[in-house]
């Protein structure tokens, strides 16, 4: 006999956390992209001389005409010599003869976006110098001439030749192994990426009923990935489907070896799971929860009624907000392997961890009806009086409960009292 509504089956909602905090780099270099894989990169800051400035020198600023002119705007991009946007600076615009002067005034301030794009209108045409400033110092240099009513786009590209021709030797040592160290972590992004879209297709599959799918998409993940807890759990998560669809398919003959297969597959998963993530630094109580609850499905399924009851305790041990469905879920194991003293034991942990727990009064209640004794003589039969509580408090918790009809008629056979306020209210006419 199988409990109302089965097993609680906790579908793990995990993801691959992005894990380290973002870091920003000085000066040029922007923030590369975070990923779990903890990166420890060398923070270069570019030494910059005024080699640059020294080819503007020679600008003249052309003298403005009286008349009143269209104004123009401008726009552009910056990116550091590592080819990434630069977030945070300003880029100015000057007619001075000497952009890097002290006493260089700028007429024109815009500021850069998380992009590294800026742009702004300037209302006076002339030969400009633009200039890229980076926590208060100037990085790069762009002459910038412009006309009344133009549209203009003055990009400062910092991976141009000309320009990292000008570093220093230890700049450029610097800048190669930022370089090596992003491309690093762009690949472990990509492949963390990958990671979280198999998970979510196998959870989607799992939904679908498609375990198969759900299947080949982990085991992928966990060969791309094997020191991952949160693959191995979901792993489990589907060939438990597949072992329940093969059981249900034989019969429910849980002894046809295919099946009991099966069954070892999910086991193993789970296992490997929870010895991962007990590995950790911070093991996930959460994972370890889940894991255990599935695992604990697992060994009823297979019979091993031992290890499904260790595995359901273990998982209330660690997550005691979910223990009354923990609990249940292992008195309704117990009951189907047809442990009845194993199922009522269970039932009283899953009420007391949560005295609404309406269907583990029913557990209680079938699994104590059991020791019902029956008077040859009178014919009359007497239940333990825990039976009859459990039965009466799932009457008052679930009046018009899917068993309640049920347990009305057993209590009236076995001679107890069904309490008024137990039944339904009729319908009016």
């Amino acid at each position: 006999m199988i409990p109302p509504g089965g097993l609680q089956i906790v579908w793990n909602r995990f993801e691959i956390p992005s894990g380290m905090e973002g870091r920003s780099f000085r000066d040029l270099c922007a923030p590369i992209i975070q990923c779990d894989e903890r990166v420890q990169m060398k923070i270069f800051r570019m030494r910059f001389t005024g080699a640059l400035a020294a080819g503007f020198l020679g600008l003249v600023t052309l003298a403005q005409p009286a008349t009143l002119l269209a104004q123009a705007t401008v726009h552009g991009h910056v990116q550091n010599a590592a080819g990434m946007p630069v977030p945070a600076g300003d880029v100015k615009f000057t007619t001075d003869k000497n952009p890097s002067g002290t006493g260089t005034k700028f007429e024109y301030t815009f500021p850069l976006d998380a992009n590294g794009d800026y742009k702004g209108t300037i209302d006076k045409p002339g030969t400009y110098t633009g200039a890229v400033f980076v926590q208060g110092h100037t990085v790069d240099f762009m002459p910038a001439p412009i006309a009344a009513g133009e549209n203009k786009t003055v990009d400062f590209d910092m991976t141009r030749k000309e320009y990292i021709d000008k570093m220093s030797p230890a700049d450029r040592a610097s800048l190669e192994e930022y370089k090596k160290n992003a491309a690093a972590t762009l690949a472990a992004n990509a492949k963390i990426g990958n990671l979280n879209n198999l998970l979510k297709s196998a959870r989607a599959a799992d939904a679908a009923g498609n375990f198969d799918e759900a299947v080949k998409n982990m085991t992928d993940a966990t060969a791309a990935k094997p020191d991952e807890p949160i693959l191995w759990e979901t792993l489990g998560d589907a060939q438990l489907g597949e072992a329940n669809t093969a059981a249900k398919a034989s019969g429910a003959k849980l002894t046809d070896p295919a099946v009991q297969e099966k069954y070892t597959a999910a086991a193993t998963s789970y296992q490997k799971a929870l010895s991962l993530n007990a590995a950790n630094a911070k093991p996930s109580a959460d994972l370890t929860a889940v894991a255990n609850n599935q695992l604990g499905q697992v060994y009823g399924r297979a019979g091993k009624t031992k290890e499904a009851a260790d595995a359901y305790d273990a998982a209330a041990k660690v997550d005691p907000t979910k223990a009354g469905m923990y609990f249940y879920n292992e008195a309704a194991t117990l009951f189907n392997a047809n442990d009845m003293d194993g199922a009522a034991t269970a039932a009283d942990k899953a009420i007391a961890a949560d005295p609404t727990k309406v269907d583990a009064y029913y557990i209680k209640g079938q699994a104590l009806v059991q020791k019902a004794t029956v008077d040859p003589q009178t014919n009359k039969i007497t239940a333990p009086p825990e039976c009859i509580a459990a039965y009466q408090k799932y009457l008052q918790l679930a009046p018009t409960g899917p068993h309640a009809e049920e347990v009305k008629g057993i209590l009236q056979g076995i001679g107890a009292t069904v309490a008024e306020q137990y039944k339904a209210p009729s319908k009016k006419k």
